[in-house]
C-alpha cells in the first residue's frame, strides 16, 4: 500500500460517524429485538461483527490508534457495508491507499441503454483496458464485424500494435502519435489496478509482439486517450472522414467510442448507406456481445 498523509482525528470521526449510521440488522441483530438508546451499531457490535476487540474499536474511535493495518480497516468496511468512495476515505484517513479492484469487464445496465440511444452511430463500449464489450450492428459494418476476431484480437490496444487490417486511422496525426495515446491510456488502467492479472497480461504480451509499444511503454507516458478525427477505409464505400468520440463512464470506469460525421456532409451520406451495403455483403455469422442483441 502507498502511504498518505494520516490523519487519526479523520478517521476516528469517520468510523463514529458510520457506526451510528450502521443498521443494527448489520450487527447480526434482529431488528426490533430490544430497545436501543441510540442509534445504529454498538461498538461491541462492531468488534464483534469485524474480528476485533472492543478495546481496539475504542481506541480507533478516540484517534489512540495509529496505523491500522490493511486487512484492520477492511474488516471496518464490510462490517459498516461501505461505499467504494467510503472506503477509499476510510484508508486515505488511515494513511493507506484504497485497496486495488479489478478492472470492470461488463457493462453496466445504465451504460447499456445509453448505447441503445446511439443506435444511429457506429458505437461500440469497451472497458478501461480496451476489451471489445459491445458493439451494435452500425458499428460492425463500418468496422468489421467483431464477432470474428478471438482472444487478444478484441483487445483495441493490441489490434493497433499487432493487425494492419484495422480500418480505422487518425486522419490528422501519424499513426503513432496515437498508438501513443492509447499506450499511455492503457498506463492509468495498470496504475489505477495494479493487481489486475488481464491487464499485467496484456501489457506483458504487447511487449514481447511489438518493438514500437516496448519503446513507448518504457517512455512512460501517461494522458486519457481522448476524441480525434478517423479516417475509415471501408471496402465497399471507400474513405470517410469521421469524428470518433471517446465518452468515459466514472465509476465503473468503461469507454464508448462513437462515430460520427456533420449532418449534411458527403461522409454523413456515406454513413447513412453503411447498413445498406453491409446487408448486400451478407450476413457474417458467430458469437455476438452486440448492443442491440
Amino acid at each position: 500500500m502507498e502511504e498518505a498523509a494520516q490523519n487519526p482525528v479523520a478517521l476516528a470521526a469517520l468510523i463514529r460517524a458510520w457506526r451510528d449510521r450502521a443498521a443494527p440488522e448489520a450487527g447480526g441483530r434482529p431488528p426490533g429485538a430490544r430497545v436501543r438508546r441510540a442509534p445504529g451499531l454498538r461498538r461491541e457490535e462492531l468488534a464483534q461483527r469485524a474480528g476485533l476487540s472492543v478495546d481496539y474499536v475504542i481506541r480507533l474511535e478516540q484517534g489512540r490508534m495509529t496505523h491500522p493495518s490493511p486487512q484492520v480497516l477492511g474488516a471496518i468496511a464490510r462490517s459498516l457495508e461501505l461505499s467504494a468512495d467510503e472506503i477509499e476515505l476510510l484508508y486515505r484517513a488511515a494513511g493507506l491507499a484504497a485497496p486495488s479492484v479489478p478492472i470492470e469487464r461488463q457493462v453496466p445496465e445504465s451504460i447499456g441503454r445509453l448505447a441503445e440511444r446511439l443506435g444511429p452511430f457506429p458505437v461500440a463500449v469497451y472497458s478501461a483496458d480496451w476489451w471489445l464489450l459491445r458493439w451494435n450492428d452500425r458499428w460492425a459494418a463500418l468496422l468489421g464485424d467483431p464477432a470474428q476476431l478471438t482472444g487478444r484480437d478484441r483487445n483495441l490496444v493490441w489490434q493497433v500494435f499487432t493487425d494492419d487490417r484495422w480500418r480505422s486511422r487518425p486522419a490528422d496525426r501519424p499513426l503513432a502519435e496515437f498508438q501513443q495515446a492509447l499506450t499511455a491510456d492503457l498506463r492509468i488502467a495498470v496504475a489505477e489496478h495494479p493487481e489486475d492479472a488481464q491487464v499485467t497480461d496484456l501489457v506483458t504480451a504487447l511487449r514481447a509482439a511489438s518493438p514500437l509499444f516496448e519503446q513507448q511503454w518504457t517512455a512512460g507516458h501517461t494522458a486519457r486517450h481522448r476524441a480525434e478525427r478517423k479516417r475509415v477505409l471501408h471496402p465497399q464505400l471507400g474513405e470517410l472522414l469521421l469524428d470518433c468520440d471517446v465518452l468515459r463512464s466514472p465509476e465503473p470506469t468503461v469507454n464508448i467510442l462513437v462515430y460520427s460525421a456533420p449532418p449534411g456532409s458527403t461522409d454523413a451520406a456515406l454513413l447513412d448507406r453503411i447498413m445498406d451495403v453491409s446487408a448486400d455483403a451478407g450476413p457474417q455469422e458467430g458469437p455476438r456481445h452486440r448492443i442491440d442483441s
